[in-house]
């Protein structure tokens, strides 16, 4: 067994499936992946069991009656993951806008010392690609948002790419984090800073899907907008 797992949610992900899982495996570190399907209807689930067969106790599959946001999906997968004996669990969106290749740097940041490392668009070295103008401004500047309302130094607060030592995780109350989308994934960055870890930005650059549909909304967004008031009053442990 590998010492790191990738927790990979999913919604509608069969054309990315195969392809993943084979960047993955043909990485030259070794890391084992749990897929969280929110029930999708157009046979996701099927692909990553056929994968799992290749690639036994390699590929792990959880399946979940249907969606219930991107918060609760990583959260049942880090659950999973702490009853096992990872000590690196991983964050990675299925449709290639992180670059597996990444892992090894986050990996590596982690192993030399950090508890939370971080793949970051808006450090120098990171970058954005084929994004409109407009979106980047405003991931960008929503970025800006929290650092002012959390008085945090992260640059990339909704970055969802990540690795965490397992130790992080174990600190953290999971129940009081009640967010489902980018919220989710600022708040458990201003966990993680709260608890004293250790956190450091890696570059990456950030390549918007190829194939499916984004899972952005307008809901999402307000969560997150309104979300980081409530997250100061929020007690970790």
């Amino acid at each position: 067994m590998s010492d790191s797992i990738v927790i990979i949610p999913t919604y509608n992900e069969l054309e990315n499936i195969d392809k993943m899982v084979r960047t993955l495996m043909e990485l030259p570190k070794e890391f084992d992946i749990l897929f969280i399907d929110d029930n999708s209807p157009d046979g996701t689930s099927d692909a990553i069991s056929q994968q799992m067969e290749l690639f036994p106790n390699r590929i792990f599959l959880e399946k979940r009656a249907g969606k219930l946001g991107l918060g609760t999906a990583y959260i049942h997968g880090f659950n999973w993951s702490l009853k096992r004996d990872y000590e690196f669990i991983f964050e990675m969106d299925c449709d290639f806008s992180h670059d597996p290749a990444d892992l090894i740097h986050l990996y590596e940041t982690c192993k030399n010392g950090s508890d939370l490392s971080i793949g970051s668009r808006y450090i120098t070295g990171g970058r954005v690609k084929n994004w409109p103008w407009d979106r980047i401004l405003m991931s960008y500047f929503a970025s800006v948002y929290v650092r002012l309302i959390l008085w945090i130094s992260i640059k990339d607060t909704t970055a969802g790419f990540k690795c965490y030592r397992r130790k992080v995780l174990e600190s953290i109350n999971f129940d009081v984090i009640i967010f489902k989308g980018y919220a989710f994934q600022i708040c458990m960055k201003y966990a993680t800073h709260k608890l004293g870890f250790k956190i450091t930005e890696v570059p990456i650059t950030f390549i918007d899907r190829l194939f499916g549909q984004s899972k952005m909304s307008s809901g999402i967004f307000k969560e997150a907008f309104f979300g980081v008031w409530k997250m100061r009053k929020i007690n970790f442990k």
